[in-house]
């Protein structure tokens, strides 16, 4: 299948796959009746294979609320995105929007340009909500940020609607309750941190500590049981290696340019997790 390159994650995202992709292709089965995502994040594992038939789904409702826009309403997203300024006060403004209780009346389409904007103008592009889950991140004092990708936008909203992809906003086990044999899955879950204060998970309100870690095991487990084949991307922590001591560990080096400590940016070690030949 000839792959359209315009169709490309519309979210910066914090351990978003497109560096890493082509390791991840050569790892990723040649034959996929069903593609599932249950940790959709950013989408470039997705995009990149742009399967025909596909489930994706992400904990953060604001997120997959973008998705549903990009694909149901992206020509009014697009007309709301150009109405935001790249100005200190008016960011913050926006910011603070959740804080209200008048957030929960917003439109879908405001919700979602909100997230993008947001997105294209914090700091670093780290997309990360307090235990409130209140979005947290401060101004990135970008010059010219590209807030409206119109291109990006309406090539994922063509392959979202010329194909069955299916999207949801629920706990991963939900989804993967009627996965059909065949089924190919791609998990990348909140990382676990490599030390105290490396912790990126804030993605959703609560995070993702030890105990989702070892719960998420236990499914992949049970996948395996069922003759699913998964494909897990997770920190090469002492932790992640020894839960999964029974699948073959690809290690790999990734470059991660988001970090609250400058110094701390730069190469650090991932695994790519498999229970396939």
């Amino acid at each position: 299948m000839v792959k359209n390159k315009l169709i490309a994650p519309f979210l910066k995202w914090v351990g978003g796959k497109r560096q890493l992709m082509p390791t991840i292709a050569k790892l990723i089965p040649k034959k996929i009746t069903n593609y599932y995502e249950p940790f959709v994040g950013g989408g470039a594992v997705l995009f990149y294979l742009q399967p025909k038939k596909a489930i994706i789904n992400d904990l953060n409702e604001e997120v997959i609320n973008v998705y549903k826009t990009i694909k149901y309403k992206p020509e009014k997203l697009i007309a709301d995105l150009k109405t935001h300024k790249n100005e200190v006060d008016y960011f913050y403004k926006i910011r603070s929007l959740d804080r209200s209780a008048d957030f929960e009346y917003l439109s879908d389409i405001k919700k979602a340009s909100r997230v993008i904007y947001l997105n294209k103008t914090c700091y670093n592009g780290l997309y990360r909500v307090n235990n409130s889950g209140k979005f947290n991140s401060p101004f990135g004092k970008y010059k010219n940020p590209n807030i409206v990708n119109e291109t990006t936008i309406r090539a994922v909203s063509k392959y979202l609607n010329d194909n069955h992809i299916q999207i949801f906003n629920t706990d991963y086990e939900e989804v993967f309750e009627n996965i059909e044999k065949g089924s190919f899955v791609y998990l990348d879950p909140p990382y676990h941190p490599v030390t105290k204060n490396s912790d990126f998970t804030g993605y959703t309100q609560g995070g993702f500590d030890m105990y989702d870690q070892i719960r998420l095991r236990d499914f992949c487990d049970k996948l395996d049981k069922d003759g699913i084949k998964f494909l897990l991307s997770n920190s090469a922590t002492p932790l992640i290696i020894d839960i999964y001591k029974n699948y073959e560990i690809n290690y790999v080096k990734a470059i991660r340019s988001i970090n609250s400590n400058g110094k701390k940016r730069g190469e650090v070690d991932e695994v790519i997790i498999k229970n396939y030949e």
